[in-house]
């Protein structure tokens, strides 16, 4: 038996090992080019100490010194002397290039670009190598902006296509913007592009309690590929509730997609609201006008937020000034760059 493990290193970058069921982390990342920092093989020097963010796993032999009881109940252990026993994400406490490794580049062609709507576009890029790109749903991509020779914009993932060659980004259609520029002009299906990722530590953690998803414009995106993901394992053992909010009416995207995902998981609901108070739809407001008490599940829940620093911001203090206490809180801010 073999498994895919994410090690996540402090840069940002994100590199997937395979790790057969009698290997080590640290082996199994050495056999494939990836030198995480280490001493002794034989857990005793705690050099090579991360933390399992979510998998199972056995830790194999170790002194305490090198690793106490409080430290491995707290999610902790040694890479020489750790055997995943499923899939994994591990926090690698250094820098990829620390490590011997770096990240990935693609060179792909745009497939389609697509206006959903005034303010937003749907980017597919199609690559032979994206076969060999894996993510966890929730991260990102550095996108170089063609004819810019220093200038890329990091967009998270939408989706992937089930054969792995494609995959969609959301877009905003930023006035005056570099990559807006771009796509509302000059580009055309075909044309190369360079991607490079996956990065970031914003990713659907393994569901343990309801979740609660909160996203502003496109800020959607990753929670797309999450719930891609979700329908992929199964669906979900506990509810899944999203809060959507834009602007104006003419912001919401891929409404069908979400009206596909109620269908597809049996306990996912989502609301969309909408700023703009001559809206014609019957949510107004921000999205913290629309979070219901029994969506916060009393803390025992897992929130996840990504928009604007303004909304962020928002919504933190929304729940500090309503003493919730979620279980985990994840968050991820994006700002639009024009230059």
């Amino acid at each position: 038996m073999s498994y895919n493990v994410a090690l996540n290193f402090e840069d940002g970058v994100t590199r997937f090992i395979n790790c057969n069921g009698f290997e080590s982390v640290v082996d199994a990342a050495y056999r494939q080019g990836i030198n995480i920092p280490m001493d002794c093989r034989e857990g005793a020097c705690a050099t090579c100490k991360c933390r399992v963010e979510s998998g199972d796993y056995s830790l194999g032999d170790y002194i305490e010194d090198a690793l106490s009881q409080d430290e491995a109940d707290s999610g902790y252990a040694l890479a020489c002397q750790m055997r995943p026993t499923s899939d994994c994400v591990v926090l690698i406490p250094t820098e990829s290039q620390a490590c011997g490794t770096k990240q990935e580049s693609f060179v792909t062609r745009i497939k389609q670009v697509r206006a959903l709507s005034g303010s937003t576009f749907a980017l597919e890029l199609q690559a032979e190598s994206l076969k060999s790109l894996e993510f966890l749903p929730g991260q990102y991509a550095n996108i170089h902006v063609p004819g810019e020779a220093h200038h890329h914009r990091a967009y998270s993932f939408s989706s992937m296509t089930a054969k792995g060659d494609t995959v969609t980004f959301l877009i905003r259609n930023v006035p005056g913007g570099l990559m807006s520029g771009f796509l509302s002009d000059r580009a055309e299906p075909g044309g190369e592009i360079e991607m490079k990722g996956p990065f970031g530590s914003f990713y659907l953690r393994p569901i343990a309690r309801p979740i609660l998803m909160l996203a502003g414009g496109t800020g959607l995106a990753p929670f797309l590929a999450m719930l891609d993901k979700i329908v992929a394992a199964g669906g979900s053992p506990h509810p899944i509730h999203l809060i959507y909010g834009v602007n104006t009416d003419r912001d919401i995207v891929e409404s069908e997609r979400l009206d596909g995902f109620t269908r597809a998981i049996r306990n996912f609901t989502f609301d969309i609201c909408v700023v703009d108070v001559n809206s014609d739809h019957p949510n107004k407001g921000y999205v913290t006008h629309h979070i219901k008490p029994a969506q916060l599940c009393e803390g025992d829940v897992d929130i996840y937020l990504c928009g604007p620093p303004p909304m962020v911001e928002a919504v933190s203090a929304y729940l500090r000034d309503n003493n919730v206490s979620a279980a985990s809180f994840h968050f991820e801010k994006f700002t639009p760059s024009i230059a």
